[in-house]
């Protein structure tokens, strides 16, 4: 396994096997509070691992034990004037548009708090995996804003509009079981265990054509909001892009050979 710095508080894993890479919040003093530099380094992070071919899966992590990511720095933010706050915005902005728009499956590793900007971080992922620690919510209407990192558009997409409404105008923190009950999160392990979970789902996802998967993901992601008519389009162009690939002749082939298949990746 390699691993690569990004600034003080962001790591990037390169498993060896099975094309899988982690990128870790690590700023563990501060609960991983997304401060200006660490929004900064998230997005280079995504950028790298968004450019390399050889990554099939993102697993998003955190080195703290009690926290997933509490959200934004506000400890940061107090000393800021309202100039700040607006330069700050498209840095921030970068950090959750990064994740989100990551070309490769993307599964999110919940333990503790996921707050606020912390748990769009995890709604800006594919999957999310957490364990029966995990306490999950949008608490930005109670601190005077919304959620700004994806949440008001994320959150709908996954629980429905009245129960975003719901959770997002009373700011509640959710607990895992009720988290799992309301589709807030995917799947629900023992404590502990998400990290490792999420990394065997990682790997069972990593083993399927580079191509088929970046292609499902930008039919998901970009038929997302369309009527069904416009969304079969986006879903034929994207099966245009595998049906003529490396990938899909080996596919076959190693279908018809019952033997597993080498990607080409192209």
């Amino acid at each position: 396994m390699s691993e690569e710095r990004f600034g003080e508080f962001v790591l990037v894993r390169r498993h060896e096997q099975g094309h899988v890479a982690e990128l870790v919040l690590d700023r563990p003093k501060a609960m991983n509070a997304v401060s200006t530099e660490m929004a900064r380094s998230v997005a280079g992070a995504c950028m790298a691992l968004g450019e390399d071919r050889d990554v099939r899966v993102v697993v998003l992590t955190s080195t703290h034990e009690r926290a997933f990511c509490v959200g934004a720095d506000l400890k940061e933010r107090n000393s800021f004037s309202d100039a700040d706050l607006l330069r700050q915005r498209p840095v921030t902005r970068g950090a959750y548009t990064g994740v989100l728009e990551l070309p490769v499956p993307t599964v999110a590793a919940v333990h503790g708090f996921a707050l606020g900007g912390g748990f769009e971080l995890a709604l800006a992922c594919d999957v999310i995996v957490a364990d029966r620690t995990a306490v999950v919510g949008l608490p930005e209407v109670s601190v005077g804003v919304i959620p700004g990192g994806g949440g008001t558009q994320l959150l709908p997409r996954r629980v429905g509009a009245a129960r975003a409404a719901e959770l997002i105008f009373s700011a509640r923190r959710v607990e895992a079981v009720e988290a799992r009950e309301l589709g807030l999160v995917d799947q629900l392990v023992e404590d502990g265990r998400d990290r490792e979970e999420a990394l065997a789902l990682a790997g069972r996802i990593a083993a399927n054509s580079p191509v088929g998967l970046r292609a499902a993901k930008r039919a998901l992601r970009l038929g997302q909001g369309l009527d069904l008519r416009a969304g079969l389009e986006v879903e034929d162009a994207a099966w245009r892009t595998t049906a003529f690939s490396g990938d899909r002749a080996e596919g076959v082939a190693a279908f018809n050979e019952r033997r597993a298949p080498q990607w080409p990746g192209e």
